[in-house]
């Protein structure tokens, strides 16, 4: 079984055959590399650019499915994630970004994470890691969140809720108080009968 980028569970296989993928690096070698890695892969739609210019151009002008970035592009790549993550550029702005990193220390990755990218990875690039993170982006649900000082994916990995004690930044987040009960008590009966099995006749 065969799925697109978007639509891809625990049994099957990624199909990038239709995927329309924009590699950036300042490095012509380094794109040469990436591209025979997605072709490998069976991307056959792949869009190169070499600066942060040509990425704006690119992004403005075409509908694309994934962005490999490099860290360093204009030297600053994170900044080109955190201009499309704000832009109005439907449907790119909600895209995956994997941001492509030479230099990885902690607050590489923070500067990473906080601009708005799906993922970092290491260089030099494995190919099995990044068929690895293209699947888990293809299967993580995650939402995309838009804050006064953040957009972009769900930073959080897990949904734990927000931690005891600390106020929420969401919309969506409930309060950590909790109030009066608005209704009674359910009888054990009740209880019982919600979670015992029951007879249906067919």
């Amino acid at each position: 079984m065969v799925a697109p980028l978007d639509q891809v569970d625990d049994h099957a296989r990624l199909d990038l055959r239709s995927a329309q993928v924009l590699c950036a690096d300042e490095s012509s070698q380094g794109l040469d590399i990436l591209s025979q890695i997605l072709m490998g892969f069976g991307v056959q739609h792949i869009v190169r650019a070499q600066s942060a210019d040509e990425v704006r151009h690119i992004l403005s002008s075409q509908t694309l499915d994934l962005m490999l970035l490099d860290a360093g592009l204009g030297g600053n790549g994170h900044e080109i994630v955190r201009w499309l993550r704000t832009s109005q550029l439907e449907p790119n702005r909600y895209i995956p970004v994997l941001v492509l990193a030479g230099y990885t220390p902690k607050s590489q990755i923070e500067q990473a994470r906080d601009c708005g990218s799906s993922f970092v990875v290491t260089k030099p690039i494995s190919a099995k890691v990044l068929l690895e993170r293209i699947f888990w982006l293809g299967r993580a649900k995650r939402l995309f969140v838009e804050a006064p000082n953040y957009s972009g994916p769900d930073r959080r990995f897990k949904n734990d809720g927000v931690p005891g004690g600390v106020q929420g930044r969401r919309k969506g987040d409930l309060s950590a108080h909790v109030g009066e009960a608005q209704a009674p008590n359910m009888s054990q009966d009740q209880i019982d009968s919600l979670i015992k099995p029951q007879k249906v006749a067919l």
